[in-house]
């Protein structure tokens, strides 16, 4: 949104609700408004198969009744009539509601961070040939990077910028405005009877950011890696897990830290604040104002300041992550991570989780493992037990023999308990890497059984 009537427009509707939901019986009321556009092209072996547009826009209204009662109602008709039967249906819903305590909103003001850009102007004017002649060159590259590929399944190219707007009873207002783009590649190697299916992909709120020439090699190097992949004795190794594999790890835990799960006995960390739940070398941080990251903002969803939390502090657990309502019961300050969608009441989610990266490369944590097993990928981290931390998760990778990566590895099986797992981590790598809003470096295990052959 660009145009100063329509933000005068939507200014002066969320102003109406408020007014509304005050005369309608709520002790207070917030608004938030979200539109948003984005563009996509994908090709099939140099072929277009999906070329899609579209565009978005809708308004949730919150009320708050004076015992704590909260109800919420949204709609995507953004007119002064629509948005009455909105504030009218949140009455309701609120009405309706159990009382809660610690409801309710920030009193301070919304200051934009200039430094926290979310924002390319570059990402804006991509032009659909533009789309178009970037699916083709990462098509053209991956085809010719290895004579194993035979076909490239998906060259793909997405890009969209959307618009936030939030005003509450307690004066709080502000605009925030973000764009992002990613490419993706996906390839099916084969060698003799063994065939492969991988790829891979970027997203940035940056558009220099995005390396079509690195994504398709990558894509094909780490597919072609795999090609032939058996599974390993059943033994205990020490595994060193690349990057974007520990990224996903890190999400896993970050999510243990949220204040709801500690309060509704859903994790592990729970009673855990000054004991050690980690080994010394891990640091686990989540940190909402890191520029052009994709959890970054100015304020989160309840327009509370987001601010950097020290979740595992050199292996001990240091803080939870809160919205208003959580604070309160908890008798702190909000840490500025109330999340919130149209259609949902504020909840409390991370905003990027960083697991700060060591002195150490890749190569150099390799080089020191005699026998051990190179993770690239986990499977199914999902159905870690949150409370007790037990699981046994599929992985695939890469054999390390005598400090160097050997033949490829899969069908084998990590069953251990996350406790365990994070205090046998001896070794954090240097190369930290973003993936989304979840940051990680190569990081070494040791003494993991894995079941195999």
């Amino acid at each position: 949104m660009t145009e100063t009537r329509n933000k005068n427009e939507i200014e002066n509707l969320a102003a109406f609700a408020l007014e509304k939901a005050l005369e309608g019986g709520a002790s207070d009321a917030d608004v938030l408004y979200s539109e948003g556009a984005g563009t996509g092209l994908s090709m099939k072996d140099g072929e277009v198969e999906e070329s899609v547009a579209g565009s978005t826009a809708g308004i949730g209204v919150r009320t708050i009744m004076a015992d704590g009662r909260q109800g919420i109602a949204f709609g995507n008709r953004i007119t002064r009539d629509a948005v009455r039967e909105l504030v009218e249906w949140s009455l309701s819903n609120c009405r309706n509601a159990e009382p809660e305590d610690g409801v309710m909103l920030y009193e301070g003001s919304l200051v934009e961070d200039p430094e926290i850009s979310q924002n390319d102007s570059r990402i804006s004017e991509i032009t659909q040939k533009e789309r178009y002649q970037f699916c083709e060159e990462m098509t053209r590259l991956a085809a010719a990077a290895d004579k194993r590929v035979v076909s490239v399944r998906s060259a793909a190219w997405h890009d969209g910028s959307g618009t936030s707007y939030y005003r509450s009873t307690k004066g709080a207002f502000g605009w925030e405005r973000g764009s992002s783009a990613s490419c993706g590649v996906s390839v099916l190697v084969r060698d003799g009877a063994y065939t492969e299916l991988g790829g891979y992909g970027f997203e940035s709120r940056r558009f220099d950011e995005l390396d079509i020439v690195k994504t398709a090699a990558l894509a094909v190097s780490k597919t072609t890696a795999l090609l032939g992949a058996k599974s390993i004795a059943t033994g205990t190794y020490d595994a060193v897990i690349e990057a974007d594999a520990c990224a996903s790890l890190v999400d896993a835990i970050a999510d243990l830290f949220c204040a709801p799960e500690i309060h509704k006995g859903r994790s592990m960390m729970a009673g855990m604040l000054g004991e050690s739940v980690a080994s010394s070398c891990v640091t686990l941080v989540d940190d909402g104002r890191v520029p052009w990251k994709a959890g970054s903002s100015s304020w989160d969803a309840e327009g509370v300041p987001t601010g950097r939390t020290v979740l595992i502090d050199g292996g001990v657990a240091n803080a939870y992550l809160y919205n208003l309502q959580y604070a309160y019961k908890d008798g702190v300050q909000s840490t500025g991570n109330a999340c919130r969608g149209l259609s949902s009441l504020p909840d409390v989610g991370t905003t990027n989780a960083i697991l700060l990266p060591g002195d150490e490369t890749p190569e150099s944590l390799i080089g020191r493992v005699k026998k051990g097993f190179y993770i690239t990928e986990f499977m199914g981290l999902h159905t870690i037990d949150p409370v007790s931390g037990d699981f046994s998760i599929g992985a695939k990778g890469l054999l390390i023999e005598r400090g160097a990566l050997a033949r490829p590895v899969s069908g084998v099986t990590i069953a251990s308990n996350l406790k365990d797992f994070l205090r046998k981590i001896v070794a954090v790598g240097s190369d930290l890497q973003y993936f989304g809003a979840v940051a990680a470096p190569t990081l070494v295990v040791e003494d993991i059984v894995l079941a195999g052959e």
